[in-house]
């Protein structure tokens, strides 16, 4: 039973292995494919609005957040570009947010020779959460939120504008996320534990505030409600499931607070 538990984590493993590896050298071809599906559904949407535009400004409230939310993995990247470039490796930060246990300090060369640096095993499913995360709330999106010009009433123009703001933010937020977490960036449980809040606070300012707009239809309330309950769903579960990892895992000590059980 052990050995077959052990053939199990190694083969698990390797296979983690095989995603993380090559993916910095993927993520051209990942950002090439998200623009060719993105854009030919924001295409779409923008020919076919719910309601017509009768002027320029009507037309660019419809087109910029389309816009948007297409570049905001792009932004992402070369914010990490710009920040942590790949291959870099990074200053501890001077203050210690997660002091639960007792652990011994490494230098960069340790680092690197320790058997759970990196960004595998467990760790790449959480990579690949983050990674999912943003083609899955887009595709919500896009089912959920009807595509509007300035000419649509004031609610639909509430609801689409201030949806697809928190959509391009949390686009931008998950994909530095998995930069930071995939180049092995220091501040990346701290950046990952804000974007979990900005999150869930985020989607009960968007509850509270479309529920004051005017002369909304009780149908697109809704229709618009069960999305915002599953992103706070998803949120509350990823912190429930996760956080405990990020403190305690000895992979996530080693690659991104360079130490170790004591």
């Amino acid at each position: 039973m052990t050995e077959a538990l052990n053939r199990l984590s190694t083969r698990l493993h390797d296979q983690s292995v095989r995603f993380v590896a090559p993916m910095e050298d993927r993520v051209r071809s990942l950002l090439l494919f998200w623009t060719i599906v993105v854009a030919l559904i924001c295409l779409a949407r923008i020919l076919f609005p719910v309601t017509p535009a009768d002027s320029l400004a009507s037309m660019l409230v419809l087109f910029v957040p389309h816009a948007l939310i297409l570049a905001s993995p792009f932004f992402a990247y070369w914010t990490a570009n710009a920040l942590f470039p790949r291959g870099v490796d990074f200053a501890q930060p001077d203050i210690r947010l997660a002091l639960y246990g007792k652990w011994r300090a490494l230098d960069a060369l340790s680092v690197r020779r320790h058997p759970a640096f990196g960004p595998v095993g467990i760790m790449a499913s959480l990579l690949l959460g983050m990674l999912l995360n943003v083609p899955v709330r887009t595709a919500e999106f896009m089912a959920a939120v009807p595509a509007m010009t300035g000419s649509a009433p004031q609610w639909g123009q509430m609801i689409y504008m201030a949806m697809s703001a928190d959509l391009i933010l949390m686009n931008f937020l998950y994909t530095l996320c998995f930069f930071m977490a995939l180049r092995g960036m220091p501040f990346f449980p701290r950046l990952l534990l804000l974007t979990w809040g900005i999150d869930l606070v985020s989607q009960l300012m968007l509850a509270d505030y479309l529920s004051g707009a005017p002369y909304l239809p009780q149908s697109v309330a809704a229709a618009i409600q069960p999305l915002l309950d599953s992103n706070i769903k998803k949120v509350c579960i990823s912190a429930l499931v996760w956080l405990p990892y990020l403190i305690l895992s000895e992979r996530v000590n080693v690659t991104y607070r360079w130490r170790q059980s004591a």
